[in-house]
């Protein structure tokens, strides 16, 4: 041992082995030697290697070759070093850095021993592993690739499940997870997630993530740490990361992200290029498929709005003269070929519009002027043509230049305007000739401004428009009936809906009654936009309404004030209305009236006659006049002279009996007094007869009596 490897020695804190023989021959200072006894103990180690091999137990000079070797490496070490002689030997060997030497060599006899001679294949060893590794890494990417893009669409969430979890497991990776910008390419999301059993939570999918994702470095993977980059705290909380990118033409599309993860502790063979080829085995064909899946919804969502519209595309080619429709609007217009002539496209189009149409392609052939058309088409199974709204643009330039568009079937709307169009115009003579005005105000800062009057204002009035605006319409209404106009705006203001009467004045002062009928219009925030009313001109029936209420309280001050009683009562004698002079001698309020019968004040006889008059009553002879005798409250009797009308309907049944009666009790007891003073005259005057009748014989006899006494005296 030279004096370099005696200071090594010593600085390694190692026992100086035993001294090397002078006669021992020279070997080459490669690798690592030693020297064995016939028991397999090392006598002495040389070779730069042996300062990398662990320090053996102080005091111990030969110790056995075991004793440097780890377990596994004793099953090579059978027997004695003779038996190992012709054996190629791999040994690993306990070292001072940690990981194990792997180290090749052979034993050949060496004097009265053996030497061990070995070489450090521990960089073979690396390089075959990093292979076998890589390997790996790629078989296991081509399958995930081929597992993903191959499945069925309806498979692919439980599929990338499935491959995220085998993914993890092969590395053993807690926590994976693929994030993918979200619809709106704004912020990036967790697509799927996967969670070892005993691994936290970290993600859930369709988790949002925001744009935190954004200040990482999109072209190769990248460790995490939270401490490092707060920025990430809520993506991975306090645990250790890795971000792996995957970048396609549009830029970063996706990040394989990990969770709770050191790659280069934890997957030491694989590089940079083996995560984005991992990655991309993920995020290649899940982008695919999910842009697929977007396309064909599209295509769907195309084909059906275009089936339920009647609508399609259609392009024209500069290098043929044919049109290409779209295979619906192909099928709606009941032609048998999706690419047609343009002369026969023509020949579809009504006369009245084809000449325009020939112009416009022209002018979007030439010029590139866009097109927008509306046309009549005919077609075999209708009467009456189609209407389409054509539009197109031009693509390409030269040979290359291509006509594109859209064609939509707009013939229920064109039959709506026709048939509104003849409704307004219906209306507007309708409006025109009747006494009634379509208008509208619009909210200006709380009041109420006209801006569309119908053109029937003119006939009734006599004013227009600009006879109204600027606040000038309120100088049109009555001046007794302003105050009611203002409260008619206040209320349609607060309720939204109004209902007044008023007079206007047209141009030559005249009143005109209208009824106005308005409510009020609000936008989507609930503030009001405009009012939308109609006038109604109710002169006539104002001032009819005005008379029969004056003919009406006349009739009222008749009935109620005539000394005569007034009613009406069914053929029951149950009243139904009565004045107040019968209230007063039923001895009731005239309220009280109504339902009330008047059979109750008369006897059985008087009412069983009373219901028979009734009953005599018919359409031709409907009125009867009676004296009745009536019970009263608080009198002996009453006797009224009672006239009755009958009103019958149209099958001759008496519905009701209107009755007007006079208290006729006074003349009836005159009468009766006459009666008895008749009676009493007449019995005075048969007593004086009688009397006379019985003196005159008496006088007679007095006569003679006096004459005797005379005669006799």
């Amino acid at each position: 041992m030279n004096t370099g490897d005696k200071l090594f020695a010593r600085l390694l804190n190692r026992q100086p082995g035993p001294s090397q023989p002078l006669n021992s021959p020279v070997v080459p200072s490669v690798g690592l030697q030693l020297y064995l006894d016939d028991d397999g103990h090392v006598e002495h180690l040389s070779g730069p290697l042996r300062h990398l091999l662990v320090q053996q137990r102080p005091g111990s000079h030969t110790a056995p070759l075991l004793d440097y070797l780890l377990p596994h490496s004793s099953l090579a070490l059978e027997g004695r070093p003779a038996d190992w002689q012709g054996q190629l030997l791999d040994l690993d060997f306990f070292s001072l850095a940690g990981p194990p030497l792997h180290l090749r060599g052979w034993v050949q006899a060496q004097g009265d021993g053996w030497l061990l001679q070995l070489l450090d294949i521990g960089d073979l060893l690396g390089e075959r592993r990093q292979a076998r590794s890589r390997e790996q890494c790629q078989w296991l990417a081509t399958q995930v690739r081929d597992q993903l893009r191959l499945g069925s669409l309806a498979r692919l969430p439980h599929e990338l499940s499935e491959q995220l979890q085998r993914l993890g497991q092969h590395l053993n990776i807690p926590s994976l997870a693929v994030a993918l910008l979200d619809e709106q390419g704004q912020g990036w999301q967790i697509h799927q997630h996967y969670a070892a059993p005993n691994a936290p939570q970290v993600w859930r999918d369709q988790q949002r993530l925001g744009t935190a994702l954004d200040s990482l470095n999109g072209a190769l993977p990248q460790c995490l740490l939270a401490s490092e980059q707060p920025r990430l705290s809520a993506l991975l909380g306090p645990n250790e990361g890795f971000a792996v990118p995957y970048r396609d033409a549009q830029g970063v599309a996706a990040w394989l992200l990990c969770a709770g993860y050191n790659a280069a502790q934890q997957a030491p063979d694989l590089n940079a290029h083996d995560w984005l080829l991992l990655a991309a085995a993920v995020a290649a064909p899940l982008l695919e498929r999910l842009r697929e899946h977007r396309h064909h919804q599209q295509l769907e969502r195309l084909e059906i709005l275009q089936a339920l519209l009647g609508t399609g595309w259609w392009e024209v080619s500069s290098a043929s003269a044919e049109v290409q429709l779209a295979p619906t609007l192909a099928e709606h217009l009941g032609l048998q070929a999706e690419r047609i002539s343009i002369e026969n496209w023509f020949s579809h189009v009504h006369p009245a519009d084809r000449d325009e149409l020939r112009s416009h392609l022209q002018a979007l052939q030439d010029d590139g002027t866009p097109l927008e058309l509306c046309v009549r088409l005919q077609t075999s199974d209708q009467s009456l043509p189609l209407w389409y709204r054509l539009q197109g643009r031009s693509l390409g330039i030269g040979a290359e230049r291509r006509l594109v568009g859209f064609m939509l079937d707009i013939s229920d709307i064109k039959n709506q305007q026709q048939q509104a169009a003849a409704a307004h115009a219906r209306l507007d003579n309708l409006i025109a000739s009747a006494p009634a005005v379509i208008y509208v105000q619009r909210y200006v800062e709380g009041a109420l401004q006209p801006t569309f009057f119908s053109a029937s204002l003119q006939p009734l009035l006599g004013w227009n428009l600009a006879d109204c605006a600027d606040g000038r319409l309120v100088e049109h209404v009555h001046p007794e009936d302003r105050p009611r106009y203002f409260e008619r705006t206040r209320q349609l203001l607060r309720e939204g809906s109004v209902s007044a009467r008023y007079r206007v004045l047209d141009r030559q002062g005249q009143a005109h009654w209208l009824l106005d009928e308005a409510k009020l219009l609000r936008d989507d925030l609930g503030l009001p936009v405009e009012a939308v009313g109609l006038w109604l001109d109710v002169t006539e029936a104002t001032l009819a309404a005005e008379q029969v209420k004056a003919s009406e309280e006349r009739y009222r001050i008749l009935v109620e004030d005539s000394p005569a009683m007034i009613c009406r009562y069914r053929p029951d004698l149950t009243l139904t209305f009565g004045n107040r002079p019968l209230a007063t001698y039923l001895e009731c309020a005239p309220e009280q009236l109504p339902g009330v019968n008047l059979g109750n004040w008369m006897s059985d006889e008087q009412r069983e006659a009373f219901v028979q008059r009734l009953a005599q009553l018919t359409p031709e002879l409907p009125v009867s006049t009676a004296e009745i005798n009536l019970r009263l409250p608080g009198r002996e009797h009453a006797w009224w002279v009672w006239s009755d009308r009958g009103v019958f309907d149209e099958f001759g049944r008496l519905l009701e009996v209107q009755a007007v009666g006079r208290d006729n009790t006074e003349v009836r007891r005159s009468q009766q007094q006459l009666t008895q003073s008749a009676k009493m005259a007449t019995l005075g005057e048969m007593a004086t007869g009688l009397a006379h009748e019985i003196n005159q014989p008496l006088n007679v006899m007095r006569m003679a009596i006096v004459n005797v006494l005379k005669r006799l005296s």
